[in-house]
């Protein structure tokens, strides 16, 4: 490859991976080109792209952009898996893949490397324990929202006790008279 090839990959994958911050990078192997095909038609429609690499430039663009990537991740196969909602959804619908195809193609290879959040590499089993955006929007209403609600329940409390003993009391006068 020439050095002027080598270049404009380097360019294409740099603009590319611009405005990325969520990627996953993965280790596929021996799939066939109908499952490919698949895999990569259903991804497309949740918006998740593939892009397969090579290593060398790929982890000069990842250096230049100052994505962190330990450097045993750079052997083998790799391809970049990036889109989605946030790391936790891009990495549960690529365990998914995973599992679907490891049960049909047992001869295939699909194993996710590491995740890259926010620039920074993280495992992978951890990026899929992440909240999604809904997750954690949900999380932060209830830690709003627990404050007051207890502070509501403290205030009915007493008001409650009160309406209890006057009901009480009118079913005591009713009983005696």
């Amino acid at each position: 490859m020439s050095k002027l090839v080598k270049q404009m990959e380097m360019d294409s994958l740099r603009k590319t991976l611009s405005g990325v911050q969520d990627l996953v990078l993965l280790n596929i192997q021996k799939l066939d080109a109908r499952t490919t095909t698949q895999m990569r038609l259903d991804l497309r429609r949740k918006q998740i792209r593939l892009h397969m690499v090579k290593n060398t430039l790929a982890a000069r663009v990842f250096q230049e952009l100052g994505l962190e990537v330990p450097e045993d991740c750079w052997r083998g196969p790799t391809i970049l898996a990036w889109g989605a909602n946030s790391i936790a959804e891009l990495a549960r619908e690529m365990d998914q893949w995973a599992t679907r195809i490891r049960s049909e193609k047992p001869q295939a290879v699909f194993e996710p490397k590491i995740a890259v959040v926010e620039k920074r590499s993280v495992p992978f089993e951890e990026a899929k324990r992440f909240p999604t955006r809904e997750e954690a929007l949900s999380q932060l209403v209830n830690l709003i929202l627990a404050p007051a609600t207890y502070l509501v329940g403290q205030l009915r409390e007493p008001a409650a006790r009160l309406v209890s003993q006057l009901k009480a009391r009118g079913e005591q006068e009713q009983a005696t008279s």
